[in-house]
């Protein structure tokens, strides 16, 4: 969401966690982080709107700063066409006159997406130590499915569940994907827990963030799954 206000609505952004990265050189206070924010300083900026999200932001501090007097938005994001509809309401509620032609191009794009040639099925983890892995209903896991990549999990009662390393490999999937957030797996830290098995490095900007990002997901995700399966 910071990426795409700051994209779209230059100047307005008072504020953003410490993790968000995109847009580069960012020049704004940074809060704290979703789970830990300075409700104390986010209340001094006085702004006039705090965006958040069901999954990352705690009930609490939401309701601290609306208790304060602030106006506070909440997204929920479990599926591409959610992601295009809350982005497209976060920014007229920021302002915006219409919507941006990056959120048309991204949704053209994916509604234009052709139906995959095959289906494979994966396990996604998304920590190790412990292991856990994408479950239901969520916005990575439409993502995949959308290019033909059906994880094995998806009908887990818990949305991101921590199963043990054995039991992943055990489900014997076609691939394994290993994205480099929130857990920054790498060649050498993560590939190396499914020997046999095919493993693509995906980038979880792509894969997780709904944003300018989308416009090229499709592209820059296919290609790194196309590259494990060589």
């Amino acid at each position: 969401m910071t990426e795409a206000v700051a994209r779209t609505l230059p100047g307005t952004l008072v504020g953003a966690t410490a993790w968000c990265s995109r847009p580069r050189g960012l020049d704004v206070v940074r809060i704290g982080g979703t789970k830990n924010p300075d409700v104390d300083g986010i209340i001094g900026l006085g702004p006039d709107l705090v965006l958040a999200n069901e999954e990352e932001n705690r009930a609490p501090d939401l309701d601290a700063l609306r208790a304060a007097g602030l106006d506070v938005l909440v997204t929920e994001v479990r599926s591409v066409p959610q992601a295009v509809a809350e982005l497209d309401r976060v920014l007229t509620a920021c302002g915006a006159a219409g919507r941006p032609g990056w959120l048309d191009e991204a949704e053209r794009t994916w509604t234009a997406l052709p139906g995959p040639a095959r289906r494979e099925t994966a396990v996604v983890p998304v920590w190790r130590r412990p292991w856990m892995v994408l479950g239901r209903d969520t916005f990575a896991g439409d993502v995949l499915a959308r290019l033909g990549v059906d994880h094995l999990y998806a009908h887990h009662p818990e949305r991101y569940p921590r199963v043990p390393l054995d039991e992943l490999r055990a489900r014997q999937p076609d691939l394994v994907v290993l994205p480099d957030e929130p857990y920054r797996f790498t060649a050498d830290d993560g590939p190396e827990a499914f020997s046999g098995l095919p493993c693509a490095l995906v980038s979880g900007r792509h894969l997780t963030w709904y944003g300018p990002s989308l416009t090229e997901a499709p592209r820059v995700l296919a290609a790194a799954l196309g590259a494990a399966r060589r």
